[in-house]
């Protein structure tokens, strides 16, 4: 039986599109929600879930730093998806046909330059693909979705103009996640992500960061968000590159233990080549 890979939207989504170029061999299992991708994962359904976690132009995704600790799963590798966007129409329109053009509410707002030069009018839908299929359904030219040229070709639209977001850097990152997790050293770059609570004391952040910086280790990234509901209660979720054996590792997050109240490691990974090479 071919293993699954869940992901959350339709098939045609930007995750769809990580899932074929991480696990081409997997089959993908469309959700509805984050929180459906984790629990298909969680109940066996699938092997793993493609989350995404954050975008070179609007930041990270909402909810995934709140559910990513109490998921049940790790991470096990990160990819990296160049957020390439096409107006999509039913065979055979012309682009001075199409009125209207339908997406998620994010997508919309990166197309704003292409959409205002042809007229188009903004329509809100539930998400990419799902407008891609809404259209494809609906058989109306003058209605068009912005999606992925994957959810072109699975719908059977055309592809009216691609490339038409407003910056050519847009791309968003995910994670890779699974019940299981390989802690042994797979790449030369490995990253460790982990979550973190601070003591109660003045400078708690300030004196847990030194750790890291003392002993050389490089910190990629560091978010705050709040936790049970309290304005007070801060958890923070990093990510380092190294691996928990290092030795420099090892000392950083000693000392980061002396500062905090909780600590959970998320996943240790090998980082994306699109790291380094920036391809």
């Amino acid at each position: 039986m071919t293993a699954k890979i869940a992901f959350q939207g339709e098939l045609g989504a930007y995750s769809h599109e990580a899932c074929r170029k991480t696990h081409p061999t997997f089959t993908p299992l469309p959700c509805r929600t984050f929180d459906d991708a984790i629990s298909a994962v969680n109940k066996g359904d699938a092997a793993l879930a493609m989350l995404p976690i954050d975008n070179t132009t609007y930041g990270r995704v909402a909810d995934i730093h709140r559910l990513l600790p109490d998921s049940g799963l790790k991470i096990i590798g990160e990819t990296f998806v160049r957020v390439r966007i096409a107006l999509l129409a039913v065979p055979g329109t012309k682009i001075d046909e199409i009125e209207s053009a339908m997406s998620h509410t994010v997508l919309l707002g990166q197309c704003k330059t292409f959409l205002e030069a042809h007229n188009i009018r903004r329509e809100t839908g539930a998400d990419t693909a799902g407008s891609a299929m809404h259209v494809a359904e609906a058989g109306d030219p003058k209605q068009a979705a912005l999606a992925s040229e994957l959810a072109g070709e699975i719908y059977g639209l055309d592809v009216v103009a691609s490339d038409i977001e407003d910056q050519s850097n847009n791309t968003t990152r995910f994670l890779i996640m699974s019940k299981t997790e390989d802690l042994s050293r797979r790449a030369d770059k490995m990253i460790t992500s982990f979550v973190f609570r601070v003591r109660n004391i003045p400078a708690a952040l300030y004196k847990a960061m030194g750790g890291f910086a003392t002993n050389g280790v490089n910190m990629i990234k560091l978010e705050s968000y709040m936790v049970g509901g309290s304005f007070t209660a801060t958890q923070f979720y990093a990510e380092i590159e190294g691996h928990p054996d290092d030795a420099n590792v090892q000392l950083a997050m000693d000392e980061l233990a002396h500062f905090t109240s909780e600590i959970s490691t998320l996943g240790v990974y090998p980082a994306s080549d699109i790291r380094s090479t920036g391809a």
